[in-house]
């Protein structure tokens, strides 16, 4: 009875399996693939832009913000400023960032020389990764983040736990303790055995790498994941107030009454920054509101921080200068720096250079298996219906 129980309970997640394989393959090897190239993003775009990255330090001190951006339109017609990157590094330049015109789509961002507003070039390499970046998260699906894409990605990476699951039940040996059977492909084999070992085992190799890649990936895809990770890793208050709906819109006389405010700018907000921070700070990126509002977001990285989670975050009203919250990371719990890493987490960078290869590579892997599980699935299909019916016995001299 317990055989024939368990015999069912494999033919069941067996189906599932082979199910979700054929159905996700696609969308799961094009968002792998994407992700894989984005492994090394950072150090491939400081790498083609290391010469409009820089400038010659200056004895005068640097542009204020404002000033920086009016002299820059002044000498180029460029479009509304959304966001301004500034460094303490002298020989740094700064990044200025555009927000979208009408027609939806973002102007390619500019380098400024900090002291003089002189324009140096636009980042290469931008674009392609912005659009590699849309097919990894959306599909390349109209809307994006307010799009079909967002719980499409993460539909797709349930499945991808389906398999990851059904797939390790499936696979699981009679001799459980030995590593050969576990970790070592049979290469000796051919054609359906050969793509079977390597279905099996080197699927085995990145398991838990994409386990972790999936866990957090849900993170960017669907609000009750990351509401219910929030509040199962920071502290009850700080949940409640990161779970709290979002404010209604404004009635259309307030709106009016925004909409003709004079353009809020990123002064105040950075003279009350450096007040707080000093000379602590590598880089800070100034973010001006999305919408109607005038609290200014500042996400800073200290000199010895390098991950993307290692950031304190200011929120300023840029028309007063008054501090309106400030969340700095070494005030966080265990649980809050996980929730702030997940991104890092993620792509691997958590662990370093090494952490960013391992999972690019695991990454990489993916239509390895898309390829060999369709084998598998059409060889079994062979098997179940031969190409021909057996012949009859024949007649001496037919």
């Amino acid at each position: 009875m317990a055989a024939r129980t368990g015999h069912t309970i494999k033919a069941v997640l067996f189906q599932a399996h082979s199910i979700a394989g054929l159905v996700l393959a696609l969308p799961l090897a094009m968002i792998a693939l994407t992700g894989a190239i984005m492994s090394f993003e950072d150090e491939i775009v400081d790498h083609l832009n290391a010469g409009i990255m820089q400038v010659a330090p200056h004895r005068a001190p640097m542009l204020m913000p404002d000033d920086l951006i009016a002299r820059l339109k002044v000498a180029q017609d460029v479009g509304k400023v959304s966001a301004i990157t500034l460094s303490s590094d002298p020989a740094a330049a700064a990044h200025v960032r555009f927000a979208r015109d009408e027609g939806g789509g973002r102007p390619a961002s500019l380098y400024v020389d900090p002291y003089d507003a002189r324009v140096l070039g636009s980042p290469r390499g931008e674009a392609l990764f912005a659009t590699v970046r849309r097919l990894h998260r959306w599909l390349l699906i109209p809307g994006d983040a307010r799009g079909w894409g967002r719980p499409i990605t993460g539909t797709v990476a349930l499945g991808l736990i389906v398999m990851l699951v059904s797939g390790l039940v499936l696979r699981w040996p009679r001799r459980a303790g030995s590593v050969k059977i576990w970790l070592k492909p049979n290469l000796g084999l051919s054609g359906r055995g050969l793509h079977r070992s390597l279905h099996a085992v080197i699927g085995t190799w990145v398991l838990p790498v994409y386990l972790v890649i999936t866990l957090t990936g849900l993170w960017f895809s669907f609000e009750w994941y990351r509401d219910g990770v929030t509040w199962l890793l920071s502290r009850p208050q700080l949940a409640a107030a990161k779970m709290q709906p979002r404010m209604p819109p404004k009635s259309p006389r307030a709106a009016d009454r925004s909409e003709t405010a004079q353009p809020i700018g990123f002064d105040r907000a950075w003279t009350t920054f450096q007040r707080e921070e000093g000379d602590r700070f590598s880089r800070a990126l100034l973010t001006l509101p999305a919408g109607p509002g005038t609290v200014l977001r500042i996400r800073s990285w200290a000199k010895d921080m390098t991950l993307e989670a290692t950031r304190d975050e200011f929120r300023i009203d840029a028309v007063t200068g008054r501090l309106v919250s400030a969340e700095r990371y070494t005030d966080k719990t265990f649980g809050e720096k996980i929730v702030a890493a997940i991104y890092d987490i993620h792509r691997g960078a958590i662990l370093g250079w090494p952490g960013k290869l391992a999972f690019m590579i695991a990454a990489a892997l993916m239509p390895l298996f898309a390829v060999t599980g369709i084998l598998l699935y059409l060889s079994r299909r062979k098997l179940r219906h031969p190409a021909q019916k057996p012949l009859g016995r024949l007649v001496p001299g037919e």
